[in-house]
């Protein structure tokens, strides 16, 4: 089960994720980054503190954005990411083709190149 919530901040929209993210609700997780790509904003920061499990289905939706967040130049940052998470991302190379970071602030410094 898998519960997002979108927020509107400042100059950036924040897709907050809880729960697992797994086979039965990736396209409930994929509907909302779309929603944000459709919507044409330009930051996007993903907040997974509260992402207690990611499987394959999951982590497919964040590579099947890699391409569209280069090619039109999104400022898509990852943040909050459990050890266990953050582990499946490496494992799989996502953390060096995505921008992660600790907690918000870091990520909000990141939009804002500090």
């Amino acid at each position: 089960m898998i519960n997002i919530n979108r927020i509107e901040e400042n100059n950036y929209l924040l897709i907050a994720v809880e729960g697992d993210a797994d086979a039965s609700s990736a396209i409930n997780l994929d509907k909302a980054i779309r929603d944000a790509f459709d919507e044409h904003h330009q930051n996007i920061l993903i907040d997974c503190t509260n992402l207690n499990y990611i499987s394959s289905a999951g982590l497919g939706v964040f590579m099947s954005y890699i391409e569209e967040i280069s090619t039109n130049s999104v400022n898509f940052i990852l943040f909050g990411l459990s050890e266990k998470v953050l582990k499946v991302f490496a494992i799989l190379g996502l953390d060096q083709l995505l921008t992660i970071k600790e907690n918000k602030e870091e990520a909000q410094k990141a939009l804002n190149g500090i």
